[in-house]
């Protein structure tokens, strides 16, 4: 009789092995980005998975070589946003716009359904209006939820597209943050020597 069973119990256990072979497909490694910058590098995760269409709109950029000569333009810090009632702080950087021209805007990728949040170390888009954002992106520093859906900071609380996330690399991000500005924008800018896939 237990030789009977051998035959379902190995089709179970290859059944098993089956299943357990398919589990790493949905564990998908995300692409990362190193962001390198005249005051150092920047190691990003761009999560594809969660927020898609911002993450896809960003690599294409990042691909086609579009940040290259861009720069780190604006710091927001506590005290250069005096007339605001909610304060952030965020680096922002974009393109060279007299080298490459941005693509048309993308739909606003909203917190409240990606489920991500602006978090330390937090990749999002710029925007002015919802589904405004085309190329500038900006980091955090530190938790910044008025950045997500619901958030003071934007009038129409709709929030900014987070994407990503710094996985080495913050120190620079701080220098970056704390180098010379005049009201917001940073002066000189920081050089991006180029954006790439790892």
């Amino acid at each position: 009789m237990p030789n009977q069973r051998r035959p379902s119990t190995l089709l179970a256990i290859l059944g098993l092995a089956v299943l357990a072979s398919t589990v790493p497909a949905y564990a998908q490694e995300l692409p990362r980005v190193l962001i390198k910058t005249e005051l150092g590098d920047i190691e990003a995760e761009v999560d594809t998975i969660h927020a898609p269409i911002t993450a896809e709109n960003f690599l294409r950029y990042v691909d086609l070589g579009f940040y290259r000569f861009g720069r780190f333009h604006r710091t927001v810090r506590p005290d250069n946003q005096p007339t605001d009632k909610v304060k952030i702080e965020v680096i922002q950087a974009g393109l060279d716009s007299l080298r490459v021209k941005d693509f048309p805007p993308i739909k606003l990728e909203r917190t409240k359904v990606t489920g991500l949040k602006h978090k330390d170390g937090t990749l999002s888009m710029a925007r002015d209006g919802p589904d405004t954002a085309t190329s500038d992106f900006f980091i955090c520093i530190g938790d910044q939820p008025s950045l997500d859906f619901g958030g003071k900071r934007n009038p129409d609380g709709q929030g900014f597209a987070a994407f990503g996330r710094v996985v080495l690399g913050m120190d620079v991000v701080r220098k970056i943050q704390t180098a010379p500005a005049q009201g917001q924008k940073l002066s000189p800018a920081v050089a991006i020597l180029s954006i790439a896939r790892k």
